[in-house]
């Protein structure tokens, strides 16, 4: 995979992690999170905030050593929550089924250590943990509008400074759509892709249809940027 052209981040190297949070915001999520965290062992702490689950998802994040706080369901306010729990400058808001690549706290790092990045923010490359050649095209679709219209999505990844989050607001207690809301806030020109992968379950697409599931996502963020509430949008989202 190419480099990013806009990424500043410096040559990934051998020196100690900065210290860093990892915020997941997580429900009924213990077939996944098992991969998820067992990635993140370089990071300082691991904030798992749990929005009510029905399944073991709370012993599982403690067995892998992670903090669990509960918040009210919904990810802008189980994010939002986090971000209060975390105790670290640096954190990074991650999906319970999202499994980062092997190098991923080497660029993570690398982006940190630049002073200048402190007023920006970083996503790294979509994938998906799937052969399908539909997995294929919609990977290259995702980075192609991350690249081209600055919209990641939270399923990406968010590396972001604890000056930058409150200086915008942080993350809202919003239903759906959080993960748009604060990208627009932070804006395209403060957003660097990094190289490393961030590989997301496929098992929505597979169990929705690839096209129909794909549609229904670009149709929701359509009606947010006409304006439409988000507690209308995930009524559509969660059919």
């Amino acid at each position: 995979m190419s480099r990013a052209a806009d990424a500043t981040a410096a040559p990934a190297d051998k020196t100690k992690m900065a210290p860093l949070t990892v915020i997941i915001p997580a429900l009924d999520a213990a077939e996944h999170l098992p991969r998820c965290l067992t990635a993140l062992k370089s990071a300082t702490a691991i904030i798992v905030i749990d929005g009510g689950s029905a399944d073991n998802t709370a012993a599982i994040a403690g067995k892998h050593g992670a903090a669990v706080h509960t918040a009210a369901p919904g990810r802008g306010e189980q994010l939002r929550a986090g971000a209060a729990h975390a105790r670290t400058d640096w954190m990074l808001f991650l999906h319970a089924d999202t499994v980062l690549d092997a190098v991923w706290h080497q660029e993570a790092n690398a982006f940190m250590s630049q002073p200048s990045n402190i007023s920006r923010a970083a996503v790294f490359q979509f994938a998906l943990d799937d052969p399908a050649p539909q997995a294929r095209r919609l990977e290259r679709a995702v980075n192609w509008r991350t690249r081209t219209l600055g919209l990641p999505y939270g399923d990406q990844g968010l590396l972001i400074h604890r000056q930058l989050y409150n200086e915008i607001g942080g993350f809202r207690s919003m239903p759906i759509m959080e993960d748009v809301d604060i990208i627009r806030r932070i804006g395209r020109k403060r957003i660097v892709r990094l190289d490393a992968c961030a590989t997301t379950s496929a098992l929505r697409w597979k169990r929705d249809g690839w096209y129909s599931r794909s549609a229904r996502n670009l149709m929701c963020l359509g009606l947010y940027l006409l304006g439409v509430p988000p507690h209308r949008i995930i009524r559509i989202y969660e059919r």
